[in-house]
Formats: structure tokens, C-alpha cells, sequence
């Protein structure tokens, strides 16, 4: 039964050159498998064409690719491209193209659904069903390459890790990813053109400094008052802003690398003068810049954008202190496809 068979992919290329002494043939052929599943990202043991169909045939016999498929594809008038996943086991995630005149980004999930409760988020009302593996992360990543070729005539430029799930919840497959995707073996992109972004989970934040990763990292902060932050975000009631900020001095001390903030700011919830002083105060800690984000509504009436009075007070503010900021306006309104808000409309 093709359920029954193993997931090639989720095999090293020392346990694929295996495979192949085993059975009696060359190791190099573990090799040249590990090479069009990772580097040229097919789906199918038949896309394999320097395999005999021998080979190829016993392949199939013992494994199968499961890849993902994109089910559906929604164009924005703003050029953004939203793809609706379809995964091996008919589960669906979400992931974004964003495109600018000089990149285009990656949005993409790690979960299905998400472990936290952050009121504010679409995703955060779905139940998490399960983690993604390194390859559906994989996958999301390749498919956008793809689209972006298609659509603008250039490779994929950045990836952030905004969608679905919480990204350091599910911590090894994400590594895992990154690894894939900024190998020379696979993608071979940079790992300082990825951003990860997390809801701020101290002790996994400490685990990626002393994992030395090279990539970035933001951290959907929201408020920098801890009784605003557990109103948006419930969750923060055990992960404190106190841990949090002790969590991103590790960090900086450990890798020199600044953190970004991404913070949303709402109608009466984190628009005051009390709410800028306390983002100032937090900016303090570590070198950092503020990316404040226009709200993608989800239909909580509790949660309306601020006004452009307060948002302009927050942009003086910062900059007064000489702190790095800009305003991420949200793309792809006409299709609901706010990177970092994304609804799964299974």
C-alpha cells in the first residue's frame, strides 16, 4: 500500500547510498536521488530521467514523494499571490508571494493551524492539527520560487516565516528546512535573506543562539506593557515580556545580530502615549528596528486599526530615539492574504 511505504525524503543521503549497496547497486545512485529530490525538487521517481526504469521502478516499490500540491492560487491586483496547500494528508496550510520592484518574499507556514492563541489572528482559531515536516516547509518554498520565475521573471529573493504555526513550536523541522533550503545541495540560498518570526518563546529563542543560526530573527511583540501584551496575546501570561527581554540579550550576545520587532497598533488597545514610551523602553535592550504593520481585520470588532494620528506619534517617537523604523502596509487585501494573519479557508 502506497501509505505504507516511507517518505524518501525524510532519508539522509548516507542512508540513500545505503539503500543502494543493499539492493546491489552503486552508492553514487544515492547521490544522484538526493540530488533531484532536494536541488531539482521533483515529485515523481519518473521525473528522475539518469535512473534506468528498473531503478526507477524499484524506488516506487519501496517509497513514495509526499510532496505538496497547490490547490488553488489567488492573484492580488498588488501583484501578491496567495497559495493554498494541499498536503499529502488532504490538509491544507497557506503561503504568500510578495512581491516588491527589487525581491520577492516568501510567506510560509510551519504548522497546521497554530499552538498559541494570539486574539488578533485568523490562524489562532484553528485548532493545530499537526507540525509541518521539513519538506512541506521545503515545498512551499520551491513552489513560490517557481511562481515567482513565472510571474516576474526573477528566483526568490527572501523567505519569512510568518504564516501558519508557531515556528519555534515546531523547532526541529524548521531547522531542518532552513538547512535544506540554504544548502548548496538544495536551494543554496542565504540564510541572511530568511527571517523567522516568532511569537516570542524565550527558552526556544535562547536554544537558536546556541544553535548558532545564521539567520534572522522578529518577534511579533505588540505591546511592550505586559498586561496590554497578554489582552492580544493570552499566551504571553507564561512567556513575560521579563523572560522575553532576557531571551533577546542572550540572543544578541550570542549571535550580534539585531532582532526585528513586528508590532501592530490598534484603536485603543496600543495607540497611547503610555504604550510608545514602554515600546521605547523595550528597544532599549537589545539593537533592534520596529517594522509597524497596518492590521488585516479578521471580523473581531475588538481589534480596529489605529488611527494615522497615533501611528504617525509612534514613527516621530522612534525616530526621535534613533530607533530603525518602517510600515509594513498589508498586501493582497482584495484576495485576504496579510502575511502573518493567514486564514485557512478549508
Amino acid at each position: 500500500m502506497k501509505d505504507q511505504k516511507k517518505d524518501i525524503r525524510a532519508l539522509s543521503k548516507e542512508a540513500l547510498r545505503d539503500f543502494f549497496i543493499q539492493t546491489g547497486e552503486n552508492a553514487f545512485r544515492g547521490n544522484q536521488v538526493y540530488e533531484w529530490l532536494w536541488n531539482k525538487g521533483v515529485h515523481s521517481f519518473d521525473e528522475m530521467t539518469n535512473l534506468s526504469k528498473e531503478t526507477r521502478n524499484h524506488l516506487d516499490e519501496h517509497f513514495v514523494i509526499n510532496h505538496i500540491e497547490v490547490d488553488q492560487i489567488q492573484k492580488s491586483a498588488d501583484g501578491t499571490i496567495k497559495n493554498a496547500v494541499k498536503l499529502h494528508d488532504k490538509l491544507v496550510v497557506e503561503s504568500v508571494l510578495i512581491p516588491t520592484s527589487s525581491r520577492t518574499t516568501a510567506c510560509v507556514s510551519s504548522q497546521v493551524g497554530c499552538s498559541l492563541d494570539c486574539n488578533f489572528c485568523a490562524t489562532a482559531k484553528l485548532k493545530r492539527m499537526r507540525n509541518l515536516n521539513p519538506d512541506e516547509i521545503y515545498d512551499q518554498v520551491v513552489a513560490i520560487d517557481r511562481e515567482s520565475r513565472l510571474y516576474f521573471e526573477r528566483p526568490l529573493s527572501n523567505i519569512v516565516f510568518m504564516g501558519m504555526g508557531e515556528p519555534l513550536m515546531n523547532y526541529k523541522n524548521v531547522l531542518e528546512a532552513i538547512d535544506k533550503i540554504t544548502s548548496p545541495e538544495g536551494l543554496g540560498m542565504s540564510p541572511k535573506r530568511i527571517t523567522v518570526s516568532t511569537s516570542g518563546v524565550p527558552k526556544m529563542i535562547k536554544k537558536l543562539a546556541d544553535d548558532d543560526v545564521k539567520f534572522k530573527l522578529a518577534v511579533s511583540l505588540h505591546s511592550a506593557i505586559q498586561q496590554t501584551r497578554e489582552s492580544i496575546m493570552p499566551f504571553a501570561k507564561n512567556f513575560t515580556l521579563e523572560d522575553l527581554k532576557d531571551s533577546l540579550i542572550y540572543w544578541y550576545s550570542k549571535t550580534k545580530s539585531k532582532v526585528s520587532y513586528e508590532y501592530v497598533v490598534w484603536k485603543d488597545i496600543n495607540d497611547s502615549k503610555k504604550d510608545i514610551e514602554a515600546l521605547v523602553k523595550f528597544c532599549a535592550y537589545v539593537p533592534c528596528k520596529v517594522n509597524l504593520i497596518e492590521y488585516n481585520p479578521i471580523g473581531e470588532d475588538a481589534f480596529q486599526q489605529a488611527s494615522n494620528e497615533a501611528l504617525e506619534q509612534y514613527i516621530a517617537t522612534l525616530e526621535y530615539h534613533r530607533i530603525p523604523v518602517t510600515v509594513r502596509r498589508s498586501r493582497g487585501k482584495d484576495i485576504d492574504a496579510a502575511c502573518g494573519q493567514l486564514a485557512n479557508k478549508q
